[in-house]
């Protein structure tokens, strides 16, 4: 019973993150900010579909490949914001 809670708290708070991103890309259009909200937003259905599944081994590939592409995600944006050249004047 708490853990269904915790995990419902967890979900809920990673929503809201996903939120808060998504806000922030809409004003900026930034790359960057919509990969942390679908990250955010995949976390949130890994919580989901553990609890939801109790009987399933909460360690099988499938909640492992949802927390992959979540980190993924990530590393992408962080790899992608890195990798632009500086757009002003070199000294």
């Amino acid at each position: 019973m708490i853990n269904a809670m915790l995990a419902g708290a967890i979900v809920m708070g990673a929503l809201v993150a996903a939120l808060f991103f998504l806000r922030f890309w809409r004003h900026t259009r930034d790359a960057f900010f919509l990969c942390f909200a679908l990250s955010f937003a995949l976390e949130a259905l890994h919580r989901l579909l553990s609890v939801a599944a109790t009987a399933d081994n909460p360690d099988a590939p499938m909640y492992s490949l949802i927390r992959l592409a979540s980190y993924g995600l990530i590393l992408v944006a962080i790899w992608r914001k890195n990798r632009r050249a500086p757009s002003g004047p070199q000294r």
